[in-house]
Order: C-alpha cells, then sequence, then structure tokens
C-alpha cells in the first residue's frame, strides 16, 4: 500500500531522526481493529506501507480498495 503524498512530507520531516538501513521508517499501524509494527519502505520519493494478508483478511479488504489507517512514527 502506498502512502499518500500529502503525508509522506510529515514523514520526510521525521525520517532522519528514526530511520534504520535503506531508509525504513519503524511505525505502528492500526487498520480497522487490527494492529501491528512494521516499517515504511522508501520507493520513488514515497513510501510503501506493507500490508500482510492476515489483517486484509480480518478487515475484509480487497485489491484495490481505499483504507484509512492510523500511522505512528516509532523513535528508534
Amino acid at each position: 500500500m502506498t502512502i499518500p503524498p500529502d503525508c509522506v512530507d510529515m514523514v520526510r520531516q521525521v525520517a532522519s531522526a528514526v530511520t534504520y538501513g535503506w531508509g525504513m521508517i519503524p511505525v505502528e499501524v492500526q487498520l480497522g481493529r487490527s494492529r501491528w509494527r512494521t516499517s515504511l519502505f522508501p520507493k520513488d520519493g514515497g513510501y510503501l506501507l506493507p500490508l500482510r494478508d492476515s489483517v486484509r483478511t480480518k478487515e475484509g479488504i480487497a485489491l484495490g480498495d481505499v483504507v484509512h489507517i492510523r500511522l505512528a512514527v516509532r523513535g528508534r
């Protein structure tokens, strides 16, 4: 899943303080009732958020659906 451009600027503001190896950004994610920790992956000037199949199934998300997430950047 790609992070919307308007949110990418906010992530960039804190990226240098929290990034580790290859520009990865540690985050906590909430999507519906599901919560997990992962990292944002830099790609083409933006960021990708991995979304597990187990979360897609639990939350009833199909490929191509637009979803709303709560994202918190974690410190090192």
